[in-house]
């Protein structure tokens, strides 16, 4: 027993000592290409004159201060409101990005807009103007309606996907015929 506290005591006192360790400093990394803040599983609210327009939920948010934009990683989620505060679509994609001068959003990578009415639109990325809360893309879209099928390349549309315009339609079919 008498041996085991020695060398325990001897352990301990060799594991203890003045020297300080300094860390590893990478020089290689750029200060202004890290972003200034950054979270997990963040909701933001975006308002105007106290009314809801749009709540964003991503599970990772980057923002650069250098480059004006914030990064959506890991599923973005978008709720837009109406003028009844009602969600009136829901926008998903994978990815995105938010321009911090406009306060436009893009979103990317298998992107789907469902609005209350019934009408899903699915591309590859569009972009929600926040000046005219319109959505665009000069991508290839597919539109189901509850009672069509339509596919083409170029979308416009008011946020809630009442009216649109699908510029170059390739494909157009009714819904019963599927």
């Amino acid at each position: 027993m008498r041996f085991f506290i020695i060398v325990i005591t001897i352990a301990f006192a060799a594991g203890c000592s003045d020297q300080k360790v300094k860390p590893s400093i990478n020089t290689k990394i750029k200060i202004e290409e890290l972003p200034a803040q950054e979270s997990w599983n963040t909701k933001v609210i975006f308002t105007d004159s106290g009314k809801t327009q749009a709540i964003l939920y991503t599970g990772h948010l980057r923002m650069f201060t250098g480059a004006r934009e914030t990064l959506l990683d890991s599923s973005v989620k978008v709720e837009f409101f109406n003028d009844s505060q009602k969600v009136a679509t829901i926008l998903t994609s994978k990815r995105g990005r938010v321009d911090d001068i406009s306060k436009n959003l893009f979103a990317i990578d298998s992107v789907v807009a469902v609005s209350d009415s019934g009408v899903t639109l699915m591309t590859s990325e569009l972009m929600w103007r926040n000046e005219d809360r319109k959505i665009v893309t000069s991508k290839f879209v597919t539109i189901l309606t509850k009672v069509e099928k339509i596919e083409g390349y170029g979308f416009e549309s008011d946020q809630s996907l009442n009216n649109y315009v699908i510029y170059n339609p390739t494909y157009v079919t009714r819904r019963d015929t599927l």
